[in-house]
């Protein structure tokens, strides 16, 4: 749930950036961070456990528009994409107002796909929100490279409700900016709704048409996974390019109960500005 600061006028909309490990969940954040006026943003924050020092947490704040006279900040995060880290997943996609999956498009890398999008399914009816009526962006991500996997599969097997989806290159900064502007184009209008006025349900039978494409799409999901089991050989992967290097500030902590606190305590400061 967004933050909101009626003394400063401030409202501050969180967007989680979901998908498996190296996916470009982190490029995706470094390259926006990068190109953005340093007087238009936070610091880029690195938040560390003993156990996951390795995972990146990016906090970046970005001031953009206004919902009627109160200005409004996104802040960006990222989730560790390894699944053995499931419950620091979770914690992050607490209160989300938006998500962008970032679907990895090499052909040998389905699998964790389809994996990494149940699990987003999951984890977020932990907190009572139901996947298909939270605003989601999907980012078709490494499509510089070969041995792609076909757009039209993602749509089939994990967005059947034709969500907006976008192509791109996130190491080149292609689509990196539309993906943004188009996930603060869907949630904008669902914050000012819960905010300011009644949230508007969808009708039951709607409900009903969603679920039910939904359903069918998660089947074809089963299937495919079911397939590859039976074809699996050793694969290579495609090696990870260098990362330009950006300037990040790293804080280390005990717990993922004190990462969650700092978040929520930097959120809160944040819209004080």
């Amino acid at each position: 749930m967004a933050f909101v600061n009626y003394t400063t006028k401030n409202i501050a909309i969180k967007i989680v950036y979901y998908g498996p490990g190296l996916s470009g969940k982190t490029t995706n954040l470094r390259f926006i961070y990068s190109k953005m006026d340093p007087d238009s943003r936070g610091d880029l924050l690195c938040l560390e456990t003993p156990l996951e020092r390795t995972i990146f947490f990016d906090l970046l704040p970005i001031k953009a528009g206004l919902i009627r006279d109160f200005r409004v900040h996104f802040q960006l995060m990222t989730v560790p994409g390894q699944v053995f880290y499931e419950a620091s997943r979770k914690s992050v996609l607490k209160g989300a107002d938006g998500i962008v999956f970032v679907a990895d498009s090499q052909i040998p890398l389905l699998d964790a796909n389809l994996e990494n999008f149940d699990g987003l399914r999951k984890n977020l009816v932990d907190f009572n929100v139901d996947l298909n009526f939270i605003p989601l962006v999907f980012q078709y991500n490494k499509r510089d490279l070969d041995n792609l996997i076909p757009v039209e599969t993602f749509n089939s097997l994990l967005n059947p409700l034709n969500l907006p989806y976008i192509e791109s290159s996130a190491l080149n900064g292609e689509g990196v900016f539309e993906t943004l502007k188009q996930i603060a184009k869907m949630t904008v209008p669902v914050v000012r709704e819960k905010i300011f006025g009644e949230k508007k349900e969808p009708e039951e039978e709607e409900k009903e048409k969603r679920k039910e494409a939904v359903q069918k799409a998660k089947e074809e999901r089963e299937k495919v996974k079911m397939e590859r089991e039976k074809e699996k050989k050793d694969i290579e992967f495609v090696g990870k390019k260098k990362d330009p290097q950006i300037r990040m500030t790293k804080i280390k902590f005990q717990s993922q109960a004190d990462i969650e606190s700092q978040v929520d305590k930097l959120a809160k400061e944040f819209l004080k500005k």
